[in-house]
């Protein structure tokens, strides 16, 4: 955490300034914060590892109280919820070792759920392939500097597209992801958008930021399971700028069947909720099908509630900018930030000097919900040569450009897996 961010936190209970405790708990480096304690007028809130957490419950009393104590591992166990001492032994073997621990590996302990699952093969499940079309076409009408918010944005994935389009230095807090589990966010900082500004909130409650700062809110797939979901929209609108965007894609509808659904709305009622941003609603559908067979982003075509019936997910786009709203072509992949690797849903063999991929769900529930991969992931792909994982600039046979446009190779962070 730099302390620049100081500038833009606001206690998300009282509202006023955080300044920070100089005690035992505090470990700085010049202006960059490690873990240490940030004080309002009713509350005190642990900052570890670089992540703020500015929410008052147990856990954060407690971790407090360790920081306070100058029991610092203590305190990150608490906050990972390392709950009993063969979690935490495995974690503090994981990064004890030398060969450096994958996000995958990460993975494995902090997350109890089918969660996991999803977030390994997040890179290429057509939600985010949709979602980072959507956002390299709307940041060209972005002027910098530039400030944006991945909201509910779990471990950093579509944070990494704002990193790529938007690398300025993290000092100046441009890329804000908030999530309301601190161990997404110790994921995202240190695998897959490691330039990030994180900060651990609950977005059922007032966001904890100034006036006015957003150019650019994502909060993507995860509005639905929000329960205050007015007070959450006014919040983004007043942290936006007036001239700013607030992009939601993958809206479960209320009058579409959807697995995991969550609280769901109708299209009417989402688009109410935004209305002072004049916000246009648009077919999950239509943009994954523009985007695979015409490579095309069309904006300029909007639909009412009624045309989009009971389609199962949509997406909102508000802003007062009329240019956001025109037609798009889908920009080639950009240069690779991180390593080009096989997608994890690929088993790779080799044969007769060839190197044979084979599409592999993790499990049916995985297959179901993310059916739509089949309309650009092939059931088997041959390469010339023989590849692992990695792949190298130039893998013959392929144009690897084609390849990346249909997610079987991906541009991944390191030691993602």
């Amino acid at each position: 955490m730099n302390l620049s961010l100081l500038e833009l936190l606001r206690c998300p209970y009282c509202g006023n300034r955080l300044s920070l405790v100089d005690n035992i708990s505090l470990k700085q480096l010049g202006t960059t914060i490690d873990s240490g304690v940030l004080g309002c007028e009713c509350c005190a809130f642990p900052v570890v590892s670089g992540i703020p957490t500015l929410i008052a419950n147990d856990t954060t009393r407690e971790t407090v109280r360790a920081l306070e104590a100058g029991h610092h591992e203590t305190a990150l166990f608490l906050m990972l919820d390392l709950d009993n001492e063969t979690r935490r032994a495995d974690f503090q073997k994981l990064l004890a070792d030398a060969s450096k621990p994958t996000y995958r590996d990460a993975l494995n302990i902090l997350s109890r759920d089918a969660e996991g699952t999803y977030f390994i093969y997040r890179f290429s499940d057509p939600t985010y392939l949709a979602a980072e079309t959507l956002l390299r076409a709307v940041a060209q009408h972005q002027t910098k500097p530039q400030r944006w918010l991945d909201l509910c944005g779990g471990s950093g994935h579509l944070t990494r597209v704002f990193d790529n389009i938007n690398p300025d230095h993290k000092n100046d807090c441009c890329n804000v992801l908030v999530d309301v589990t601190f161990w997404k966010l110790w994921l995202a900082t240190r695998f897959t958008a490691p330039r990030c500004t994180p900060v651990c909130c609950d977005a059922n409650h007032p966001l904890p930021m100034v006036d006015d700062i957003f150019q650019m809110i994502l909060l993507s797939d995860a509005f639905p399971y929000i329960w205050h979901k007015r007070l959450l929209a006014n919040e983004m609108t007043r942290v936006t700028n007036s001239d700013g965007l607030i992009v939601m894609p993958h809206l479960h509808s209320a009058l579409g069947d959807n697995m995991s659904a969550g609280n769901t709305l109708a299209p009417t009622a989402y688009r109410n909720l935004f209305q002072q941003f004049q916000p246009k609603l648009f077919s999950d559908n239509r943009i994954l099908s523009d985007v695979l067979n015409n490579r095309i982003l069309d904006l300029s075509q909007s639909m009412s509630p009624s045309e989009l019936g009971t389609e199962p997910a949509l997406t909102l786009i508000a802003s007062r900018n009329e240019n956001v709203f025109r037609k798009y072509e889908v920009p080639e992949p950009p240069p690779i930030s991180g390593e080009l690797r096989v997608n994890p849903l690929y088993q790779i063999s080799h044969q007769d000097g060839c190197s044979v991929l084979t599409l592999v769900f993790p499990s049916p529930e995985y297959e179901e919900e993310f059916r739509a991969v089949r309309d650009y992931l092939p059931k088997t792909i041959t390469l010339n040569g023989s590849i692992n994982s990695t792949v190298t600039p130039e893998t013959r046979g392929y144009d690897n450009a084609e390849l990346r446009r249909r997610k079987i190779l991906l541009d991944l962070p390191h030691n993602y897996y």
